[in-house]
């Protein structure tokens, strides 16, 4: 049997491969988003990145209709989105089986919330797995698809950032073979959701979750490490491994499978000991289900509800003992908050905003740093597709005054994902806001994926282009203006115009990210500062440019200088500077 050492996200794109899956769709969100990514390693399976997550899912429920397995895979607030087409699919079930991965970021590494995504198991009344490394993820990957067919049931598969990213050794599989071939098959009682239709298949959808519940507690994936101790832990997931790193004396019950959980099974093995915990991540999911069993666990009163698990915060919480660190850091480093990058085509857009007073409400991307001091342009920020609809909704009632203050801002991706919807409602209701569009021709943030505005799909290949401008037009826009955004005096122009008139207003910036995997990107020679001319104002270092830094001089204010390396040359320094201090490098 082949070994690899592979990330959860690699494993999971290899046991997509192992259990025949047919067609893979999803929305880049961090920690998910290299499960796409690898599974274009595999020819065998169609993968393409969707616009939003309830189209990824979407798209993977047509492909299970016709006979095929499918997945979909997103973050956790991603599959706030999908919830929709969840909640009925849960009713109608599959044909071929549907696997959707979900992974959460605990401690918010790059996410606005912390939520805990297996309350949507319950919720949709739908089991959800819960691997404990990338071995576990590979195989529970494959598992799924079978528990999917068996039960005609979408199943969820529950990651998270540790499990995501982090590697471990995987038994690489053969893939299955005898899948039957897609193909179409009529069945409108199962596939169409009208109420006489539900009604008819809600009972079957509770009886599901019974004898998945009695299923689950003969099954391997739910399993006791015995010990030696008089103490009892259940747990799932990666806190299964803090668990048998700080008691490894004890016995454990690692469930697999954390919705519906096997209460036989918890019953036999809580009755065993004395003192008995809960160890899990996030939310008490599993720690309020068994005390409804009417059995005694402790769990979040001494873990903590907010943040990662560690086996450090697990051993505190047991022992009130720090943990020891196997690689301290014996020299602090000092604090680098998150910036934009040198060139980003946002930061004069924002410097602009800032300058004409406008109130911003932002949304989820790069330009989301703009909220951070220097720059500290952006007012609002809450979720994908809100920046336009939070300004529409400010605008309707604020006063008459304030209302030319409003900014919605969103990139290219976001503006697809969901903003279309919100620039529609804006146009629909009359609603006098000004949008800006900050187009850089990638999904930057979580690592520069395509869109259907780049005009390349997951695999690289070239395909049709949508024209933002074109489908702001066809909403009903009539007031759209492109500017480029390295050029201050006119996105100021821009921008002024739009806030000025009693309409709604779209400007989009336009200019290819500078970390654009193609080399799209502009650079041009770097800046350099003219000692003479530099007055110390520090007006340069309000833009938050990391390539812009200070040299200190004894009695003096100090003077800004370029750093080189750094430098793209895109000139906003140079137009922010009233001095005239900055110029091009010529020595290169």
């Amino acid at each position: 049997m082949n070994k690899a050492i592979l990330s959860g996200n690699e494993a999971i794109a290899r046991g997509a491969f192992e259990a025949g899956v047919r067609l893979a769709s999803a929305y880049p969100g961090t920690p998910s988003t290299e499960i796409l990514e690898n599974i274009t390693r595999y020819p065998e399976i169609y993968s393409s990145w969707a616009p939003n997550e309830k189209v990824a899912l979407e798209v993977a429920i047509g492909a299970s209709f016709g006979g095929a397995r499918a997945l979909a895979a997103m973050k956790h607030v991603g599959l706030n989105v999908a919830a929709d087409p969840l909640f009925t699919l849960s009713y109608i079930g599959v044909r071929g089986g549907l696997v959707l991965v979900v992974a959460d970021d605990p401690e918010m590494h790059s996410s606005q919330d912390e939520q805990d995504s297996r309350h949507y198991a319950r919720f949709s009344k739908v089991p959800m797995l819960e691997p404990a490394d990338s071995e576990e993820a590979r195989a529970f990957t494959r598992l799924a698809f079978e528990i999917s067919e068996k039960f005609d049931t979408p199943v969820l598969l529950r990651s998270n950032t540790r499990i995501s990213h982090g590697k471990s050794i995987v038994s690489l599989e053969e893939p299955v073979t005898g899948l039957p071939e897609p193909c179409l098959e009529r069945n409108p009682e199962k596939l169409v959701m009208l109420p006489g239709n539900a009604r008819k298949r809600h009972p079957l959808v509770e009886q599901r979750i019974v004898d998945l519940e009695e299923w689950a507690c003969t099954q391997p994936f739910n399993r006791i490490d015995e010990g030696t101790s008089d103490v009892g832990v259940i747990t799932s997931g990666i806190s299964y491994q803090y668990a048998r790193e700080i008691l490894p004396e004890a016995s454990v019950l690692k469930l697999g499978m954390v919705y519906p959980l096997p209460k036989n099974l918890i019953r036999s093995f809580a009755k065993r000991f004395k003192t008995l915990y809960v160890i899990e991540e996030l939310d008490p999911f599993i720690e309020e289900q068994v005390k409804a069993m009417g059995i005694a666990v402790q769990g979040k009163e001494i873990f903590p509800i907010c943040g990662e698990l560690t086996p450090g915060r697990v051993k505190t919480a047991l022992t009130g003992e720090e943990a020891p660190v196997a690689h301290p850091v014996e020299e602090a480093l000092p604090a680098r908050p998150p910036a934009m990058c040198p060139g980003c085509s946002h930061r004069g857009l924002f410097h602009i905003l800032k300058r004409l007073g406008a109130f911003v409400t932002g949304d989820i991307g790069c330009y989301t740093l703009a909220a951070l001091p220097p720059l500290s342009a952006m007012d609002s920020c809450v979720c994908m597709g809100a920046g336009i609809s939070n300004a529409s909704g400010l605008n309707r009632v604020v006063p008459a005054a304030e209302k030319s203050k409003v900014v919605g801002v969103m990139g290219d991706s976001t503006f697809l994902h969901t903003g279309v919807n919100s620039l529609m409602d804006m146009v629909y209701n009359r609603v006098p806001a000004t949008i800006v569009i900050l187009d850089n021709s990638a999904t930057a943030m979580t690592g520069r994926q395509d869109n259907p505005a780049t005009g390349y799909t997951l695999d690289g290949g070239e395909t049709t282009t949508v024209d933002i401008e074109t489908l702001c037009r066809a909403l009903g826009v009539k007031d759209l203006q492109v500017v480029d955004p390295y050029d201050l005096p006119a996105t100021r122009e821009a921008l002024e115009g739009a806030m000025g008139r009693d309409e709604p207003s779209v400007v989009i910036t336009r200019r290819i990210c500078m970390l654009e995997r193609r080399g799209g990107a502009e650079r041009r020679p770097p800046l350099i500062v003219d000692p003479e001319k530099c007055t110390g104002c520090k007006a340069c270092l309000k833009i938050g440019c990391p390539a812009i830094e200070w040299t200190s001089e004894e009695g003096g204010k100090g003077k800004a200088v370029v750093n080189k390396l750094l430098c793209v040359g895109c000139g906003v320094c140079e137009q922010v500077c009233t001095f005239d201090a900055f110029g091009v490098s010529h020595d290169e």
